[in-house]
């Protein structure tokens, strides 16, 4: 049965229409030059756990230090995704328009890295799991809270499995946030933060803390409800949604980019050092500097203004981010096992490591090779795949209208 209401932004909004035909025909480059900063963070937790340094005092302090980068990155991305897929939203498209370009978008890179993690894999005489690794093939292994399959084939991409559920949902989501009126947009996002800020106490209430996950106070169940579990992480994605309509209202607050970023900064340091839930580490601690990032930026580009992270250099980066984010990990595991070292039990590289500016060494070797295949990625699939298949068709059987940009997330 064909569906014919409209999803389009402009449908429903009742404000401010005039500040959203204009807001959305700007593009974002800090935006795109913050992916890479992201994707950088991701890399840098990967990187401790690569097992590169000899010297355990500073293994550990590495640790300490990036050990959390990761899960902001990923956070960032949850929350960037829906302020940009709600942003770009354009009229005259449809629904499955819409969820072709975003399979277009991810499962090309995904398979390719798929296959490569999988060749290395055998290649290194490591065990394959099934189904375990066909759940990471068909991006359903997020929604199991069983560490197996996440440390399957490419392990980074659980989240994936999680984007899935982003834009699967989104058609319904955007025509519910779009009723919503611009001068409750802030109460909705502080409800959102509120939902957040509860789960870990969620998790502790309801789930079992044992057995212990690897080194950590928590079990790996308590983990994947708030780090991995797609409905959960869901939230970040609306609340990227709701900041988005309330920069698109002029509701924003013209907070400049330097004071949440900052406020990041300092949250993130006060975390390393003062006794706190560490099952709030995942997403809870920043996701209101995040929040408030991500919606500072965008309005520091529709004013035009210049800033570091719009620079042509980072553009670039952020455009291949996504291809980078794919390939880092198997460059540090499989770069780390072209030395010789072999997979412990929690699939992380056990064996030779170097002394400080060795391990760093390695570290920046890796960071350089991961941006060369990333560039390869993105260039020779990423790109091809979604001239390819990306565009419109407007013999759609549905005609339901709702749009987003190619390069949205």
């Amino acid at each position: 049965m064909p569906m014919t209401r409209p999803l389009s932004i402009l449908h429903s909004l009742k404000e401010g229409a005039c500040v959203v035909s204009q807001l959305t025909t700007s593009r974002l480059p800090s935006l795109t030059g913050m992916r890479f900063i992201a994707a950088a963070m991701v890399f840098a937790v990967h990187g401790a756990a690569a097992g590169a340094f000899r010297d355990t005092h500073v293994a550990a302090d590495y640790y300490r230090y990036f050990g959390n980068a990761g899960a902001v990155g990923v956070s960032f991305f949850f929350i960037l995704s829906g302020f940009v897929l709600t942003w770009s939203v354009r009229p005259a498209d449809t629904v499955w328009n819409f969820w072709r370009r975003r399979i277009v978008k991810i499962f090309p890179s995904h398979v390719v890295t798929f296959v490569a993690a999988v060749v290395l894999l055998s290649l290194t005489s490591t065990a394959i799991a099934f189904p375990q690794t066909l759940g990471n093939l068909f991006l359903l292994h997020a929604w199991l809270p069983d560490n197996s399959y996440i440390e399957t084939a490419n392990t980074v991409s659980w989240s994936l499995s999680v984007e899935l559920l982003f834009y699967l949902s989104f058609p319904l989501l955007i025509k519910v946030i779009n009723k919503i009126e611009s001068n409750r947009l802030w109460y909705m996002a502080g409800g959102v933060v509120l939902l957040i800020l509860v789960i870990p106490v969620v998790a502790h209430a309801l789930l079992p803390d044992t057995p212990k996950f690897s080194f950590t106070e928590l079990s790996w169940t308590q983990i994947w409800f708030v780090y991995v579990f797609p409905v959960v992480r869901l939230l970040e994605f609306l609340l990227g949604m709701l900041m988005s309509r309330i920069v698109l209202t002029g509701r924003w607050i013209r907070l400049g980019i330097v004071p949440p970023a900052l406020l990041g900064v300092m949250v993130y340091v006060a975390s390393i050092h003062i006794e706190h839930d560490p099952l709030y580490n995942y997403v809870a601690l920043t996701v209101i500097p995040l929040a408030l990032l991500i919606s500072a930026a965008a309005a520091a580009d529709v004013r035009g203004q210049w800033t570091w992270l719009s620079m042509r250099p980072m553009v670039w980066l952020g455009e291949i981010s996504f291809a980078f984010y794919l390939v880092h990990s198997l460059v540090l595991k499989f770069g780390h096992r072209a030395f010789g070292a072999q997979p412990n039990m929690f699939g992380q590289p056990s064996g030779p490591a170097w002394s400080t500016p060795g391990g760093i060494a390695f570290l920046v070797g890796c960071f350089g090779v991961s941006i060369v295949l990333a560039w390869a990625l993105y260039t020779l699939v990423e790109q091809p795949a979604m001239r390819r298949w990306a565009r419109p068709r407007d013999s759609s059987p549905r005609s339901l209208r709702s749009g987003v940009a190619t390069d949205a997330a």
